[in-house]
């Protein structure tokens, strides 16, 4: 009898060590990296691919961690893996060398198959919008439009980026205004610089023309956010051509000139 109690005893302690067991793998968050993750990032990625390899692990971390943190939902349109991934890209760029950034200002990323209007209507007229930050109803949700978002990153050709553009306004949101004065990660002895640099190449443009997409010349916030875009995907261009505000988004971002 109390050998078959032992058996009973020691059968019981297996069930529950195994139950525990699958129970802490159940509660184990799930990756939400797609399994070819690292090849997308290969192929679609030129910031990635300028990373050595620590870089590039610390860069598929925050790109991990952006896809738990924030749901990206097709709106008539089927978001897929390489999608899911140049939005993460896209939002991890402009603060890859800000420790522990978090957009605690995005919850939802809304993709539409093609561009939109102010009132986010997918039919009809005015719909010349690729890419925006929302107000309002939509505080905390961007809308990307699916194929603005790949020409992003499989045309390397130019310096347009939607993801970036946006990113960008919501780095210079994070302060409370957007404005193109991005004080939470600009030092403040620099800021009446770097608003007088914008205003006076703001200035140029409307009167000279530009290299700089002249869409930058609408105002500030902008005129930022079109800035980075160049920053990120032509930078020689921009060292070359704008020396000055190279010199000041390299501050902003706390990059070097290889990325």
């Amino acid at each position: 009898m109390v050998l078959v109690l032992q058996v009973i005893t020691v059968l019981l302690l297996i069930v529950l060590i195994i139950l525990i067991a699958l129970r802490i793998r159940r509660s184990k968050p799930q990756s939400q990296l797609p399994e070819n993750y690292k090849e997308l990032l290969a192929h679609y990625v030129k910031f990635y691919n300028q990373l050595d390899e620590e870089g590039k692990v610390a860069f598929e971390k925050r790109v991990e961690q952006f896809l738990s943190a924030v749901t990206i939902t097709g709106v008539q349109a089927e978001v897929e893996d390489m999608d899911r991934i140049m939005i993460a890209a896209g939002a991890v760029i402009p603060v890859y060398n800000i420790p522990d950034w978090q957009y605690i200002n995005l919850h939802e990323v809304l993709v539409y198959p093609g561009a939109f209007n102010a009132e986010f209507d997918q039919h009809g007229d005015g719909r010349n919008i690729a890419g925006m930050v929302g107000t309002g109803a939509l505080q905390n949700v961007m809308v990307l439009t699916k194929w603005q978002l790949r020409q992003g990153f499989i045309n390397n050709n130019d310096a347009r980026n939607t993801a970036l553009h946006e990113f960008v306004h919501l780095v210079d949101k994070m302060d409370g205004t957007v404005d193109g004065v991005p004080e939470i990660i600009l030092e403040r002895k620099y800021t009446a610089q770097w608003r007088q640099l914008m205003e006076e190449t703001i200035q140029q443009m409307k009167t000279y023309g530009s290299d700089i997409d002249l869409y930058g010349a609408t105002n500030t916030a902008e005129f930022f956010a079109v800035i980075s875009e160049y920053f990120f995907e032509q930078p020689d261009a921009l060292q070359a051509n704008h020396p000055q505000l190279f010199a000041m988004l390299e501050r902003i971002y706390k990059t070097t000139a290889q990325q």
